[in-house]
C-alpha cells in the first residue's frame, strides 16, 4: 500500500541543520519505497553542496520565509559560503547587523525568528491540502511553527504525526515563551495521532509533564550506510599524532574549554574542528598552538562524514539537556570510529556508548581529559586504541536511516488500515 505523505519541515535541504538532514534521509528512503512525498518548507537560500541527493519524485514546495529570513535568502541565492570558510573570523558589519535585527525580532516572534514563516506556511498548507489530499501529514519540529501548522492540518481532518526532535519546552526556551511552549507541547501531546521522539528520556519527560501514554515511538537520529562509500575529502591525518575530530556547531552549553586546556599539556595530540563558527577561544587557541588545533571551517555534509572515517577518535560534548542526543553522535556511530563523550555520565549519549561499546565517557574537566589523552596516545602507538570496543557497522544497523524510515512507514500505514 502506497501513501501520499505531506511533510511540513521548515528545516529541509539546502539547510544543513540536524533536523533538515533527518528528514532529507527519511524522505529519501520513503520515496525510494514508492510513497509520494510532498514537502512544505521555507525558502532559505542556502548552498546544497554535499547534502544527500533526493529523488526527483519528491515534490518540494518552497514559500517565502518571512520579511527577515526571506531577505537573507535572497542575498544568499547570489553567493554561497565556500567549503572550508571560517565565517567566525570574517564577520562583516552586514552579518553583525543582520544578527542583531534577527535577535530583536525573535523577542516578538514565537518560538524565535522562524515564527515569521507562519502566515506564508499556513496559506500554502491550505492549498496543498486541497490539491494533494494527503493520507498522512508529518510535522518536523523544530521550529514549533511546524507543529502549529500540523494542528491546522489535523483540524482539516488529516491524520497527523508530530516528530519532536526536541521537547517544545526545552532548557534553552526563552523565559518569555516558556508558558506558550508548555501549552503548545501539551496540546500536541493531547491531539497528535502519533508522536515520534528521538530518545526514551524525552518520552518519559512528556509522560511526566502531560500524561501522554499512547502513540509514542522512538525514532532516533541515524546515519546513512549509503554515504559510507562516498569519496574521502582531501584532508590528511598524521599517523604520528592522536587525531581527534569534532564536527558541528558549538553552543553556550557545549564548550571546548577543558579539552583545549588539556590538549595544551599533551604533545602529540591534535584536535581537528569542522565547524562553521567556532568559539573565539578556540580560534585564539589555534593561533597560539597551530600544531594542536586545526580549524577546517565549514565542510559539506558528505565531506564531514568522510573525514570522520579518517580520525582516530571523534569528540562529542554533552548537551545541557540530558534527554537529548545530538545528531552527530549517530553520524559518529556510522563512521566506525570510537567516540569520546565529555561530561554527562549517565545521559542519553553516555548510556548509548556504554551499551554499544562504541567509546568512552569522561568528566568534562582538564584533569580527567588530560589523563585520558595520555592513555589514548599510548594506546594508539601500541595498537590498542580500539581494543575492547565493538565498531562493527552491523552492531548499529537499526540506526541506519533506511531502517528508521521503514519504522516510520509502518506507523503511517496504520492510519490507512480499516478498523
Amino acid at each position: 500500500m502506497l501513501m501520499k505523505i505531506l511533510l511540513i519541515a521548515y528545516e529541509f535541504p539546502p539547510s544543513h541543520s540536524p533536523q533538515s538532514l533527518r528528514w532529507a534521509y527519511l524522505a529519501r528512503s520513503l520515496a525510494i519505497r514508492g510513497h509520494q512525498l510532498d514537502v512544505l518548507t521555507a525558502h532559505l537560500g542556502q548552498d546544497p553542496t554535499g547534502l544527500p541527493g533526493l529523488p526527483d519524485s519528491i515534490r518540494i514546495h518552497r514559500t517565502f520565509a518571512g520579511p527577515l529570513r526571506g531577505s537573507l535568502a535572497a542575498a544568499r541565492d547570489s553567493r554561497h559560503r565556500p567549503i572550508g570558510e571560517n565565517t567566525a573570523s570574517k564577520g562583516t558589519w552586514m552579518q553583525s547587523a543582520s544578527s542583531r535585527i534577527q535577535a530583536t525580532a525573535a523577542t516578538l516572534l514565537f518560538p524565535d525568528i522562524r515564527g515569521e514563516w507562519l502566515p506564508w506556511g499556513k496559506r500554502k498548507l491550505g492549498e496543498l491540502l486541497d490539491t494533494i489530499a494527503p493520507d498522512v501529514v508529518i510535522s518536523s519540529h523544530e521550529p514549533a511553527t511546524t507543529l502549529e501548522l500540523g494542528l491546522m492540518a489535523q483540524a482539516r481532518g488529516c491524520h497527523w504525526i508530530a516528530d519532536l526532535g526536541d521537547p517544545v519546552l526545552a532548557p534553552y526556551t526563552p523565559r518569555r515563551w516558556k508558558d506558550r511552549a508548555f501549552e503548545l507541547e501539551a496540546r500536541v501531546c493531547r491531539q497528535a495521532d502519533h508522536l515520534l521522539l528521538t530518545t526514551h528520556n524525552t518520552a518519559e519527560l512528556l509522560k511526566s509533564r502531560h500524561g501522554r501514554m499512547r502513540g509514542m515511538t522512538i525514532i532516533p537520529q541515524g546515519f546513512s550506510a549509503r554515504e559510507a562509500t562516498s569519496p574521502l575529502p582531501p584532508v590528511e591525518m598524521d599517523s604520528d599524532l592522536l587525531e581527534l575530530l569534532y564536527t558541528g556547531r558549538f553552543y553556550e552549553f557545549r564548550r571546548p574549554d577543558a579539552l583545549l586546556d588539556a590538549i595544551a599539556n599533551v604533545p602529540g595530540v591534535r584536535l581537528n574542528v569542522a565547524s562553521v563558527a567556532p568559539p573565539d577561544k578556540l580560534i585564539r587557541f589555534s593561533e597560539r598552538y597551530p600544531d594542536r588545533v586545526r580549524l577546517l571551517g565549514f565542510l559539506a555534509h558528505r565531506d564531514a562524514l568522510g573525514i570522520q572515517r579518517r580520525a582516530n577518535v571523534l569528540v562529542n560534548i554533552a548537551n545541557a539537556d540530558p534527554t537529548q542526543i545530538p545528531g552527530k553522535a549517530f553520524e559518529y556511530l556510522g563512521s566506525q570510529r570510537p567516540i569520546l563523550h565529555l561530561g554527562g555520565d549517565g545521559d542519553a549519549v553516555g548510556s548509548l556508548l556504554k551499551e554499544r561499546k562504541r567509546g568512552w565517557t569522561i568528566a568534562n574537566d582538564k584533569a580527567s581529559i588530560e589523563s585520558w589523552l595520555l592513555w589514548a596516545l599510548a594506546a594508539k602507538h601500541s595498537g590498542r586504541l580500539d581494543s575492547g570496543l565493538n565498531l562493527d557497522i552491523d552492531s548499529v544497523a537499526e540506526y541506519d536511516w533506511d531502517a528508521l524510515a521503514e519504522r516510520v512507514e509502518h506507523i503511517a500505514m496504520e492510519f490507512l488500515i480499516p478498523r
